[in-house]
């Protein structure tokens, strides 16, 4: 049957259209009650989460026409949002990176966006949030490329999630370092007190899932009224290379920093070269390292320290 003769699902699909674009105000003037447009946002979101775009390549993937695009930048960097750098390979391209006052008015939209989604999402039960975010995950896959990875949501831990981290966490170190059955024991350990003693209003724990599958986990744990601690973070060898591990550590640091803490540590291992790029990325900067042997191997452990 060709598409235009099934007049019900063209009908349904715009119509669910109308719905949803009204629901996020995307025809409202200012996106979110902010200054800006919902182009400029989407902007500001990409340069926040990826560094040094090309203009051009920001236009192409959002499909903005270059000459709306020059002025949305021209814009941004009269303001004092960005920075702009030429292209050592074609100096009649240029580069852009969010300033410091950028990046605050990214997190005040971006916080705004969080808030929205609250507010849209808090009367529902849990089994009806689960299902809103699988459905929206399966029109994200379906209407994708046929290639497109399946979408990753970011979730509370529920039951059976600490039994998968500490078998994910224990399976993916022995079979990639060598790590014995005592690395097993430590993060059971971990999350077992992380149970017990959980804090609400300074801990969390994020389970990274797609396709109803959870893919990677982190913990936010306190370490002083202070210092928070980021802890066992792990991505599935499947889902690496696609921003779960980075979007895991970025919701870490945002939620430390709103439950009131001044700076995150984590320790790691020297070898732990993706994890490391990851924290060094966020902002992290390497403190100390010392040598040492545990899980039945030689390792240099490594203390990372940010500011919040």
């Amino acid at each position: 049957m060709a598409i235009r003769e099934s007049g019900g699902e063209i009908s349904a699909i715009r119509a669910f259209n109308r719905f949803y674009t009204h629901k996020l105000g995307v025809f409202d003037q200012h996106f979110m009650k902010s200054p800006f447009s919902l182009s400029e946002g989407r902007v500001l979101y990409e340069l926040a989460h990826r560094d040094d775009l090309a203009a051009k390549q920001i236009g192409i993937e959002l499909g903005l026409d270059a000459g709306y695009l020059s002025r949305l930048i021209q814009n941004f960097d009269e303001k004092g949002l960005v920075t702009r750098q030429p292209l050592p390979s074609d100096r009649r391209q240029y580069q852009l990176s969010l300033t410091a006052k950028g990046r605050q008015a990214f997190a005040k939209l971006d916080r705004s966006s969080d808030d929205q989604v609250i507010a849209m999402i808090e009367g529902l039960a849990d089994d009806d949030r689960r299902r809103l975010v699988a459905a929206m995950a399966t029109i994200q896959h379906l209407l994708g490329t046929a290639d497109a990875p399946k979408p990753a949501v970011l979730r509370d831990p529920r039951p059976g999630d600490m039994g998968w981290v500490i078998s994910s966490q224990a399976k993916a170190y022995a079979e990639e370092y060598g790590w014995d059955i005592s690395y097993e024991a430590l993060v059971a350990e971990i999350c077992a007190q992380f149970i017990k003693n959980y804090d609400a209003s300074r801990e969390h724990c994020w389970i990274a899932e797609a396709d109803g599958l959870p893919i990677g986990s982190i913990f936010l744990v306190k370490g002083s009224d202070d210092i928070a601690k980021l802890r066992l973070l792990l991505v599935d060898k499947k889902a690496r290379g696609l921003g779960v591990g980075r979007a895991l550590v970025e919701q870490c640091i945002r939620s430390a920093r709103e439950r009131g803490y001044k700076k995150m540590t984590l320790w790691t291992q020297s070898i732990l070269v993706a994890a490391r790029g990851i924290y060094q990325s966020a902002g992290f900067k390497l403190v100390a390292s010392e040598p040492h042997h545990s899980f039945g191997v030689d390792l240099v452990g490594e203390t990372w320290e940010r500011e919040l």
